[in-house]
């Protein structure tokens, strides 16, 4: 097989205040590199979390979401948890709420669902 792994997942962001707070500082994302590009009027802000590379590009000027979460291209990003009632329990004591906590109907495990500051959906599956 030519591929080994994943490198990394590239989304897009309006707002570089609300974004690098909540991935950063909320999620405990590590920033690997932050490039502020003045011929694109964007931030490009690349993090980390375990061997898992984050691409966020940070524009006033993206376009809205056009539906939820149907819209083409990323429909969300999950993270797998081991207790998914504390991770839960740790996203409110930061400000995040989650939705309701469902059984996937093909898996039989935990999962739910909370929202960047764009409104992209992350998933935590237990």
């Amino acid at each position: 097989m030519f591929f080994e792994h994943i490198h990394h997942i590239a989304i897009n962001s309006s707002d570089y205040s609300k974004t690098k707070e909540f991935y950063v500082e909320k999620l405990g994302f590590e920033v690997i590199r932050e490039n502020h590009r003045e011929e694109k009027n964007d931030v490009k802000l690349d993090l980390k979390l375990g061997n898992y590379e984050l691409e966020i590009f940070i524009s006033p000027h993206a376009p809205k979401r056009p539906s939820y979460p149907e819209a083409l291209g990323l429909r969300h990003l999950a993270f797998r948890v081991d207790d998914i009632e504390a991770v839960i329990s740790f996203l409110r004591s930061k400000g995040i709420e989650c939705e309701p906590v469902r059984t996937d109907s093909f898996t039989g495990e935990k999962m739910t669902f909370f929202f960047d500051p764009d409104g992209l959906p992350l998933e935590l599956h237990e």
